[in-house]
């Protein structure tokens, strides 16, 4: 029974992303190669990331709500920006149209989101003794993470990519990029102080 509930929660992790790429254009232009290459400059990023937020930020030693350390960690956010830039711009791309190109980088972005965030706790934990619905909200999370993540590739394409883009349009852009970019930590910060509050009501 534990491994069926590892492989329920596995395909509901990481399914929607092999779906997404065979139910689109994405299989039929042979795009596996920029998810690839998104992929490992997600995973560049991610390393920036950490070593930002070790350097940056203080180890609180309450639960309290700290909203100079939320802004940092908001702040930090933006690096995936830079990170999606760069892999929108600056890699070499076979020749695929920018539709395909924003979705095979915002699926390769998400899939090595997922693979570096839940493939280990779901190994250790899915295959416990005891169900916890810890690990199918967390594949449900990867599934939010993959819209996200594809929007903000599609937000990043508009922005970089296009070049007549309508000048009412561009603050839109720009301000629908900054909230989707900093959307992980804004969700975070504030279901972590909500339950704080709970616990304490």
């Amino acid at each position: 029974m534990t491994v069926f509930h590892f492989f329920n929660c596995a395909i509901l992790t990481f399914g929607p992303h092999a779906v997404y790429y065979s139910a689109t254009p994405l299989s039929e232009y042979d795009t596996l190669g920029t998810s690839i290459k998104a992929a490992v400059v997600y995973l560049a990023t991610a390393l920036v990331k950490l070593i930002c937020l070790a350097t940056f930020l203080k180890v609180s030693e309450s639960d309290s709500f700290d909203p100079y350390q939320e802004f940092l960690k908001a702040l930090i956010g933006f690096i995936d920006v830079a990170g999606l830039y760069f892999a929108l711009t600056q890699l070499t791309h076979r020749n695929i149209s920018q539709n395909h190109k924003f979705q095979a980088v915002g699926l390769g972005w998400a899939f090595a989101d997922s693979v570096l965030h839940r493939l280990a706790p779901l190994w250790v934990g899915a295959r416990g003794l005891e169900f916890t619905w810890d690990y199918i909200l967390q594949g449900l999370e990867a599934n939010a993470n993959l819209v996200l993540s594809i929007s903000l590739a599609a937000l990043g394409s508009l922005m970089w990519l296009r070049k007549n883009k309508p000048k009412t349009l561009i603050p839109i852009i720009y301000l629908s990029a900054g909230i989707v970019a900093t959307m992980p930590s804004i969700t975070r910060s504030f279901l972590v102080h909500y339950s704080y509050c709970y616990d304490y009501m």
